[in-house]
């Protein structure tokens, strides 16, 4: 009886000694995609960064053009054999639906286009003549690429696929998703100033950012002031990323899928907001430059699931904005 005693008392002050975790805040920074990641969470037991460089390492193998012996510069290469795998299929479904509800604005063919403009992993900088777009048009057009079962068939095989403008919000649901998976409730995840979170900061306050105003980007006044609490943002501008040729005209990154020109729409930048994932409001805002102003606010008028910034400027120079209801 006095060993049972004993090996009871024993049980107890093994099981009565344990420790409770030690919950600390965490700011995680890295690089990533060619540009950076800033991942803040709350009230967490461990610091994930070595989980969470591994899963990009993953969908940089998968989806990253820049990298030769990823899937799909195989399979833009020419390789047929190619299984691809999750992350590719969850992109590649998303873009063909978002191709078609916008009608082919966001197009993840013109890879070619993009290369030849000069804001590709190839980076020619060529400047094309009206009969060599009419030629690359050729090979642009989502529907002339379809998924069987794992392997990708394109129609034509110079067909360049090019998923850099859904990848990064795509990353960011990834690390996203991880967290909640460990049960962590409070968290905001940017990479390349497109972002996603989710409940509060550690003092009880809600995840806010401020909008550049790309008329004065270099300045350290900003234009707005978002709360982003439980909502994805991804902001696609071409007024950071162009080039200007040796006859001086400007060639911005946004391709349009629609004429194969590398020419400014009357947007400065598109910023889109939802309670949706972050690859979602990265393809729309995509999408939105490719549109212009007035076709994007037909798009809205029928598609209300997406809140926007769009910011303008005026044949005077003067910036103007046409925000939707819940940012008025």
């Amino acid at each position: 009886m006095q060993k049972i005693i004993l090996f009871l008392l024993l049980i107890i002050l093994v099981f009565g000694c344990k420790k409770e975790p030690i919950l600390q805040d965490y700011n995680l920074r890295g690089a990533v995609f060619g540009t950076t990641y800033n991942i803040k969470y709350v009230s967490a037991e461990k610091n994930y960064q070595s989980a969470i460089d591994s899963l990009f390492f993953l969908i940089n193998k998968s989806l990253s053009t820049y990298i030769p012996s990823s899937d799909i510069s195989k399979i833009n290469n020419g390789d047929t054999a190619v299984i691809v795998d999750d992350f590719f299929v969850e992109v590649f479904q998303k873009s063909k639906r978002i191709y078609k509800e916008t009608n082919g604005y966001f197009d993840p063919t013109v890879g070619n286009l993009v290369n030849a403009w000069g804001f590709g992993p190839k980076n020619e900088k060529r400047n094309l003549t009206d009969v060599q777009v009419k030629e690359q048009m050729k090979l642009v057009g989502f529907n002339k690429v379809h998924l069987e079962g794992r392997k990708i068939i394109k129609e034509y095989k110079n067909i360049f696929l090019d998923f850099n403008s859904i990848a990064k919000g795509y990353g960011i649901d990834v690390v996203a998703r991880f967290l909640e998976s460990k049960n962590i409730k409070n968290y905001l995840v940017e990479i390349g100033g497109e972002i996603r979170s989710r409940g509060k900061k550690n003092d009880n306050s809600d995840w806010t950012i401020k909008l550049v105003n790309p008329l004065h980007k270099n300045d350290l006044d900003k234009f707005k002031k978002l709360n982003l609490s439980n909502k994805s943002m991804a902001t696609s501008g071409n007024y950071r990323k162009f080039r200007i040729d040796e006859y001086g005209k400007k060639h911005v990154h946004t391709i349009n899928p629609k004429t194969g020109y590398a020419t400014e729409s009357n947007l400065l930048s598109a910023s889109v907001i939802a309670n949706i994932d972050c690859a979602d409001v990265d393809a729309y805002a995509t999408a939105f430059m490719a549109m212009g102003l007035e076709k994007t606010k037909e798009f809205l008028e029928k598609h209300n699931k997406v809140d926007v910034i769009l910011l303008f400027s005026d044949k005077k120079g003067t910036l103007k904005e046409y925000v939707t209801n819940t940012y008025k």
